[in-house]
């Protein structure tokens, strides 16, 4: 079994059997139908991914890695925020008419900010210091920007990204205000832990850790009976990163240039209804 298949089966179990409901409140997400959609939940869940032993995606049933991939370089190198950019359909729900989801996630990443060094944006900026300053305890990004949470289509879910260098190693903690387990928990921790293994690759850094910390870690209600059948697949091996070396600059890396080696998975085909 993968350590994240571990971890994984470890937190649905915990939310099923200990988690809270929110039957009894007023929820802003619904279903496509109009119906609530109430959730069961754990507060603060911290997740630890060692990537030097392990790439952390699970095997229960396949995680779309190419548009896991495809998503985090729309954000973070594309830094857009218009799904015409996006090969994949996940964000239709929150876009309007011209394919915007407003000044949400990739936008706030490519706003430029003055500092003693120069002009940069958050990902420029962590990349300058990674090369320039690893040992600084400031390497931070946030896209939680209150002064344009009315303009966001959708709050932004993975929010903050704190970076770190310990012994030559880049470590990141990604924290996260709200994480629908069944359907993207395991979406961003693959997107996070690829985004850890350019960062460091450009930076002539090892990887090191990925902790995932997730402030409100809910199961919607009807996906439970789903996860249930899910948590009865079996488990295999991780599969291993492969990485293409010949890249030393961040916004060159394309999809093709990161692959799985022996990916695994078990035929889970149920589909999850997504929240809205």
């Amino acid at each position: 079994m993968s350590n994240a298949d571990k971890i994984f089966i470890q937190n649905m179990r915990d939310i099923i059997d200990n988690g809270v409901a929110d039957t009894d409140l007023n929820v802003r997400p619904h279903w496509e139908d109009g119906t609530p959609a109430h959730t069961v939940k754990k507060f603060c869940v911290v997740n630890r991914y060692d990537l030097s032993k392990e790439f952390p995606i699970i095997t229960l049933r396949r995680t779309a890695f190419k548009s896991a991939v495809d998503e985090l370089l729309w954000i973070w190198q594309k830094k857009s925020n218009n799904i015409h950019e996006l090969k994949s359909h996940i964000w239709d729900s929150w876009a309007d008419e011209n394919g915007s989801i407003g000044k949400a996630y990739g936008y706030q990443l490519g706003v430029k900010h003055k500092y003693k060094e120069g002009m940069f944006d958050q990902v420029d900026r962590v990349l300058y210091d990674l090369k320039h300053n690893p040992a600084s305890r400031r390497i931070i990004t946030n896209i939680y920007v209150h002064q344009d949470l009315n303009e966001m289509n959708l709050y932004p879910c993975a929010y903050s990204v704190i970076f770190n260098v310990v012994s030559g190693r880049l470590n990141a903690i990604l924290n996260q205000r709200s994480n629908d387990m069944a359907v993207a928990n395991n979406w961003n921790v693959v997107q996070y832990a690829v985004l850890v293994h350019m960062f460091a690759q450009v930076s002539n850094l090892e990887v090191g850790e990925l902790v995932h910390v997730i402030a409100d870690a809910h199961i919607y209600d009807r996906h439970i009976p789903q996860v249930e059948r899910m948590l009865k697949g079996t488990t295999h091996n991780a599969p291993k990163l492969v990485i293409n070396k010949d890249i030393t600059d961040f916004y060159k890396f394309t999809v093709d240039d990161v692959k799985l080696e022996g990916y695994e998975f078990e035929p889970f085909n149920e589909k999850f209804e997504v929240a809205i």
